[in-house]
């Protein structure tokens, strides 16, 4: 009789509280630099997202192996068309490459966001060696869910005692927000933790008030993170000072965009988790004039896979162009879900976490 692992949100939740930022960052770096630069035509295999429109969601189905590993593994995840405050459903389902049936049932839905975090703490670190990283710095993010959560504690972790700000702006006022913050103050009592909801600012009397604030909460900005599903820009360029790093996550559609083609302009090098990926979901970048040619390929030197950036030493200040930003954009591949889902299964198995039920007679 075959068993079945399946591990709970709760389950995931206990086991990556053991992984460090650093190993997270390493476990990135393998997949990273296996996609860009793959010893062998089957060291990774990353089909393509599959997408399926329903009433209320719309749900990705991401496949993908990794030989290294021996893992195989599919990521499904349902993005609700009118937002919400529940957070994105994810589950991701581990094969055993022995006997072809199901190892382990994964909740993905917070494991998703920290593997994504991973991505673009490494693409950050890069850009912005800790050992050489200003004091007070400000982190600022849009977006409160689960991606910004983990965004947060990564960065927060890693750069500590660096980090001396963080402003979260969410579009409302709600109890999710709320929680965030209270837990960030508690957790990082050294770090000043504040939101502003942009809704209320544009509700004032006086807008341009509103929009005062916000500008100057981009301005102070030494590291900007954007997880929402916004199709218009969060802010304009020119709010956004020299040496600002920026990490998007939240588009994966073309018609979606969290920053303008003149930021996108003055960026000096666009990392990027992966060129074909990007040029189909990415909408900043595809909507930037001279990035994707007529072919559909990506014709901008400035943007670089984060893998071959990472195989080759890029650093701190290292860039193609002449821009005074950076950038990470990052649609999510689904070899960084194989990655973590193999290492948190491994974990599972080595303390006896989770339930193991029978799955085959």
């Amino acid at each position: 009789m075959s068993t079945a692992l399946i591990l709970s949100a709760s389950d995931v939740d206990k086991l990556v509280k053991d992984i460090t930022p650093d190993q997270l960052m390493d476990l990135m770096k393998d997949v990273f630099r296996t996609l860009s630069h793959p010893p062998s035509p089957d060291s990774i295999q990353t089909p393509h997202r599959t997408s399926i429109d329903m009433p209320r969601h719309t749900t990705l189905f991401m496949p993908s192996r990794l030989s290294s590993s021996g893992t195989t593994a599919i990521k499904i995840v349902s993005v609700p068309k009118e937002g919400g405050t529940d957070g994105i459903p994810a589950t991701t389902v581990v094969m055993d490459e022995t006997t072809g049936g199901i190892k382990a049932i994964l909740n993905a839905r917070n494991l998703t966001a920290l593997r994504t975090a991973a991505g673009s703490l490494l693409a950050t670190s890069i850009i912005k060696p800790k050992s050489t990283s200003n004091d007070n710095m400000t982190l600022v993010c849009f977006g409160a869910g689960a991606q910004i959560a983990a965004h947060i504690q990564l960065l927060l972790t890693y750069y500590a005692p660096r980090i001396t700000q963080c402003v979260i702006v969410n579009r409302s006022a709600n109890a999710r927000l709320e929680a965030l913050q209270d837990n960030f103050r508690r957790e990082h009592p050294n770090v000043g933790v504040s939101s502003i909801v942009s809704s209320l600012l544009q509700q004032r009397q006086r807008p341009h008030d509103g929009q005062v604030v916000l500008e100057a909460v981009v301005r102070s900005a030494d590291i900007i993170v954007t997880a929402t599903s916004s199709t218009s820009p969060l802010f304009p360029s020119h709010w956004v000072k020299p040496q600002t790093h920026i990490n998007l996550i939240g588009s994966y559609k073309p018609v979606m965009r969290e920053i303008d083609s003149d930021l996108v302009a003055r960026a000096k090098v666009i990392l990027v988790d992966s060129k074909t990926a990007c040029v189909k979901e990415a909408g900043e970048l595809i909507g930037s004039p001279g990035i994707v040619g007529e072919d559909g390929e990506i014709r901008d030197a400035r943007v670089v896979e984060l893998g071959a950036y990472v195989a080759v030493g890029g650093g701190s200040g290292a860039g193609v162009g002449d821009g005074d930003v950076t950038i990470f954009k990052s649609v999510g591949v689904g070899a960084q879900d194989v990655a973590i889902a193999s290492l948190v299964v491994q974990m599972a198995e080595q303390k006896n976490a989770g339930t193991t039920l029978p799955f085959e007679n």
